[in-house]
């Protein structure tokens, strides 16, 4: 029946759908995957119409041509447009849908109505839509996965609705402390952003991303950025295994990956890098770069939510556990004879930081 789940076995299709939050390491990810044979990554594929009609931030593919003189997407952009319409005038009717049906704050009745939520015709034209175009580029490109790595909820809440495509989550999770850090400094077409205002992004997002997961937790993956860094090799090979792909593929050696030309829609500019790639195993930049009180509105914002996915750090605002001035100096004591003491904690000594959780990389939950 039409707008109802498909099953695994009927698809011939795979979209590994990433969410979360923006400056989460999802361009990267994404390029990686788009080396493995049989896969191809669209980028943000939920701005392409808004892009290529000039209305976003850039309009340019990952191969450096625009989006309407790029060979791969001048021939997905007509899919989908209505007979007479222009180029325009269809982007503006799907970006209208798009706000109106399919936003993170959709999420939850997506899930639960289905295609029928919203009580009008958008959400299902938005669904034939975005099956005609996923489509579309797998003929063109020759895949059989795509990675789409929009990480709106609301969008990614439609994608096991639509027939024939089999949807895999992959719900990518970033320090906040990085992010905030990520999003002080402005990169070519990519703006800046308060801590407090980011943050509050990053939880909603992520509140959204569980609940995906949490609908879907067979064909769904969490999985922390610094996990993914640390060893890259065995994160693919998971993420291979989860799209039934054979890890025999897997792109990357150790730490380095070989990054060829891509056709993003969009993302973070350094996706127009290509050549020999080292991931560096840390993300510990904000421990220097972001400032105290953005910490502070970081770690506010952020808790509970940032220590239920192993992010325990206090932003260095926690109390130092040794005095700051030196210890005053005292005469040496009277030598007596020893007894036996019971030693104590220094009052004051901060208790030692939990240890992180480990093994994010596996089944939503």
């Amino acid at each position: 029946m039409a707008g109802m789940e498909q099953p695994v076995e009927d698809s011939e299709l795979t979209v590994l759908c990433i969410t979360g939050w923006c400056r989460n390491g999802s361009t990267i990810l994404g390029n990686v995957l788009n080396e493995a044979p049989g896969f191809f990554h669209v980028g943000e594929i939920h701005f392409l119409w808004k892009n290529s009609a000039g209305l976003g931030v850039n309009n340019l593919c990952g191969c450096g041509a625009t989006l309407p003189e790029c060979p791969v997407w001048s021939e997905i952009l007509p899919v989908g447009r209505p007979a007479g319409a222009t180029p325009a005038e269809h982007a503006a009717n799907v970006i209208r849908r798009q706000r109106a049906v399919a936003r993170t704050r959709h999420t939850w009745r997506i899930m639960k109505n289905g295609l029928d939520a919203g009580g009008s015709s958008d959400l299902r034209e938005h669904a034939e839509l975005m099956t005609g175009i996923y489509r579309a580029v797998a003929e063109r490109t020759g895949s059989r996965v795509l990675v789409d790595t929009t990480k709106i909820p609301g969008e990614a809440a439609v994608l096991p609705r639509l027939p024939g495509i089999r949807t895999v989550f992959v719900h990518l999770v970033r320090d906040p402390m990085a992010v905030s850090n990520s999003w002080r400094t402005p990169k070519d077409y990519v703006y800046t952003m308060s801590a407090s205002k980011n943050t509050a992004y990053w939880r909603a997002f992520n509140i959204a991303s569980r609940a995906i997961l949490r609908r879907y937790p067979q064909q769904s993956m969490l999985l922390r950025y610094e996990d993914f860094i640390a060893d890259p090799a065995g994160t693919v090979d998971a993420l291979l295994r989860l799209c039934g792909a054979d890890p025999a593929g897997n792109p990357v050696h150790g730490q380095t990956v070989s990054l060829h030309t891509n056709h993003t829609v969009t993302g973070n500019p350094d996706r127009f890098r290509h050549g020999e790639t080292v991931i560096r195993p840390k993300d510990d930049s904000w421990r220097t770069g972001l400032p105290r009180l953005a910490r502070l509105a970081t770690l506010v914002v952020a808790w509970p939510m940032a220590w239920r996915y192993g992010y325990r750090s206090t932003g260095g605002l926690r109390r130092p556990a040794q005095p700051v001035r030196p210890p005053r100096q005292v005469p040496p004591p009277r030598q007596v004879a020893p007894q036996p003491l019971s030693v104590a904690a220094p009052h004051g000594t901060a208790p030692a930081e939990p240890a992180l959780e480990d093994g994010t990389v596996g089944s939503g939950s």
